[in-house]
């Protein structure tokens, strides 16, 4: 569960689109953890109605791990531009797929391979 509230996922249509195909082939597509979950459940709109702090592809995010007070940062991409020297991680990573979609300032509880961890989103920066 991302949030206590169930917060609404909002994402646009171009990253609807480029992430659909990738549902069916993820082996937890049935978890309520999973980028498949996220996305039946998510609200699509035309990029120009995207909340401008919510998270998309190519977002450069902050967020805060509440167990650690750790500070991570990234930019969320498509599998095949993640590098973890250039601080770009997968969208089909547990992060990636936890934070798409939220918002700055939500706080998400997710399944990490840690264990369940729970972010406060500092920041989003999106590109125009």
């Amino acid at each position: 569960m991302k949030t206590m509230e169930r917060n609404p996922v909002v994402v646009t249509e171009e990253d609807y689109n480029l992430l659909r195909p990738f549902m069916d082939r993820m082996p937890d597509k049935n978890s309520d953890m999973s980028l498949a979950y996220e996305l039946n459940r998510a609200v699509v709109v035309k990029k120009d109605a995207f909340p401008p702090h919510a998270i998309r592809l190519n977002s450069k995010v902050s967020v805060l791990d509440l167990e650690t007070d750790k500070v991570h940062e990234f930019t969320i991409v498509m599998p095949e531009q993640a590098n973890i020297r250039e601080q770009k991680i997968s969208v089909l990573t547990p992060m990636g797929t936890a934070l798409i979609g939220f918002r700055k300032a939500e706080e998400v509880r997710w399944k990490v391979p840690a264990g369940l961890k729970r972010f406060r989103i500092l920041d989003v920066v999106n590109a125009i």
